[in-house]
């Protein structure tokens, strides 16, 4: 078990344009402002995960579990490509917690079913549960046979050092960093631009090479 150094709190949700519209109304309202800005991201449906950076090294990685503790996968972790092990600068906080969501691509998910098929192995039903299944291997050199990602979406712990103050600014932060983020992420200002965003990904839903289940709007 891996005691998150602040809790990985759960989204609220949205289920149609109209509670997202009564939600922008009372932010404006709690905020005493005309517009929301907003950083909108396509919510991936893949697997939370926590990556501890002490002095720009790699020193853990554990997943959401219940928010307050996590599951220790380092070691799968490091397997993975995109994650970086050192970040290769010179100012950052001496403890960096980066959150993200680890995911297999539509591409990828096939490519391995296709090669589980030829060993005669398990079949995966979807690319989120088998995102899942190997991040939780014991034996890390199956891990790394898997054809997993990352894409970041925001920071968490942070001591000694200082992060952007919104949203937006921390995504291009950890972008510099090295992290990959998602493409579609895009700021918006207020509620008809944050909706638009939301019918645009929706017309291109399929088209993604990755799954989604949904959209997320940060103020």
């Amino acid at each position: 078990p891996v005691q998150h150094p602040l809790p990985m709190l759960s989204l609220a949700n949205a289920l149609d344009e109209a509670e997202f519209v009564e939600f922008d109304k009372r932010t404006a309202e709690r905020l005493e402002i005309e517009e929301v800005e907003y950083t909108a991201e396509t919510k991936l449906d893949g697997l939370a995960i926590s990556l501890l950076y002490k002095q720009g090294k790699l020193i853990s990685g554990a997943t959401r579990g219940d928010g307050k503790t996590g599951e220790d996968v380092t070691h799968n972790v490091l397997t993975i490509a995109d994650i970086p092990r050192q970040i290769e600068r010179k100012k950052v906080p001496v403890i960096l917690e980066v959150r993200g969501e680890i995911f297999m691509s539509r591409t990828g998910f096939r490519a391995l079913n296709i090669a589980q098929q030829e060993k005669e192995l398990k079949i995966f039903a979807n690319p989120r549960n088998a995102a899942a299944g190997s991040l939780r291997q014991i034996d890390a050199s199956i891990t790394a046979q898997r054809p997993l990602t990352l894409y970041c979406y925001s920071v968490g712990y942070v001591e000694d050092g200082e992060v952007p103050d919104t949203q937006y600014g921390v995504l291009q932060y950890l972008a510099e960093l090295g992290f990959p983020i998602s493409p579609e992420t895009r700021r918006v200002v207020g509620v008809a631009a944050a909706v638009e965003y939301y019918h645009g990904v929706q017309s291109r839903r399929d088209d993604l090479d990755y799954e989604i289940d949904g959209v997320v709007y940060k103020v």
